[in-house]
């Protein structure tokens, strides 16, 4: 599923150059000829100054901005449309080297003078959730690092500086494409780029365990969200198929050793939806479920999607549930999507022009 770098050259296409770290560009450098200093002027072009090619790179000698040329490509991404108005939420469609779509999003927060950035991690998604968009037709292939930073850079460019938040929570789920995902975390947190603080990047899953024991391996600092959305095995396998393969025993068990080997706090995802999963004695079992470690639940109303007939419940029923969690000293958040009359909002990105 992922594309290798030989894969890219047989197409006849050039990987990113957005997916190298300057340890890597370093070794370029040294392989053709130049001084690693060399490398820092690359990355301080593609990061601190946002060129957009490598004839802009003005301090570097021409043969080498013209081997650069040749081995790499400078944007992966080609915007199609924006959507949304400047200064609110936005979503970016984007058209792939080899013709994929994905979609981003930018979620300005104007009180506090910040924007966050949703990125993509695949075409596609294989877990199919019921209400979510970005998998009902299935994963067609993994981005690369170079892809998504690509995203992150295009929303840069579009806003004139860096975005202060990134999310991986946009099509794709993360931990199936983990070590794209952990390169490109690594290169836009690196000091010598865009520096962006690890606690600044969140990733999300849908619940893969595996990826979640071995991001409690890495030490980054990163923030990790895991979508739940029912707090019994019945509920959830009726819209999550992922919890036929790691059940809530199992991912509970895996959430509670990443926490206590990072001491980080987990967020839960919990969207939701009227008659499935809103009910008083719902909100109750969750309480239970989660009280063994300290963790935070964003609790999100269903944003509509084509192919889930599903509703979001009352505001009555949403803050009852609400009121039950913070009664039991659980850290939530009762919040609106931003962007659902773009089809922006959580499990409304697709792989195609809306």
């Amino acid at each position: 599923m992922p594309i290798s770098e030989d894969q890219w050259f047989i197409m006849n296409l050039k990987p990113s150059i957005h997916g190298l770290l300057p340890e890597e560009l370093e070794a370029f450098c040294k392989q053709n000829g130049q001084p690693a200093f060399r490398a820092k002027q690359i990355f301080d072009w593609l990061y601190g100054k946002f060129v957009p090619s490598f004839d802009e790179m003005k301090n570097l000698p021409a043969p080498l901005r013209a081997l650069l040329a040749e081995h790499y490509s400078f944007q992966a991404l080609e915007k199609l449309e924006v959507s949304g108005e400047k200064g609110e939420t936005q979503k970016l469609l984007f058209k792939l080297s080899d013709k994929e779509m994905i979609e981003t999003v930018i979620i300005p927060a104007p009180r506090r003078g910040t924007n966050t950035v949703c990125v993509s991690s695949q075409v596609g998604c294989v877990y199919g959730c019921a209400f979510c968009a970005s998998g009902q037709k299935g994963v067609i292939r993994n981005l690369t690092a170079g892809e998504i930073v690509g995203e992150v850079m295009e929303v840069a460019r579009q806003l004139g500086e860096r975005p202060n938040n990134v999310v991986f929570m946009g099509i794709g789920e993360p931990f199936d494409n983990y070590d794209a995902v952990m390169k490109s975390v690594r290169i836009l947190n690196h000091p010598d780029g865009l520096n962006i603080g690890a606690r600044k990047i969140t990733v999300s899953t849908c619940g893969v365990v595996p990826g979640i024991e071995r991001l409690a391996e890495e030490g980054l600092q990163v923030e990790l969200s895991v979508s739940l959305h029912a707090p019994d095995n019945e509920t959830r396998s009726k819209t999550m198929p992922v919890n036929e393969t790691w059940p809530l025993a199992e991912l509970m068990d895996a959430c509670a050793n990443y926490t206590e080997k990072t001491n980080r706090i987990i967020t839960f995802e919990y969207t939701l939806i009227k008659d499935l999963n809103d009910s008083p004695e719902q909100a109750r079992e969750l309480v239970q479920l989660l009280r063994r470690f300290p963790c935070r639940v964003n609790l999100i109303p269903l944003s509509p999607v084509e192919e889930f007939d599903g509703e979001r419940p009352d505001s009555e029923t949403m803050q009852i549930f609400f009121q039950t969690l913070e009664k039991a000293h659980i850290n939530t958040t009762l919040r609106d999507s931003k962007g659902s009359n773009l089809k922006a909002a959580c499990g409304q990105l697709r792989s195609r022009r809306s």
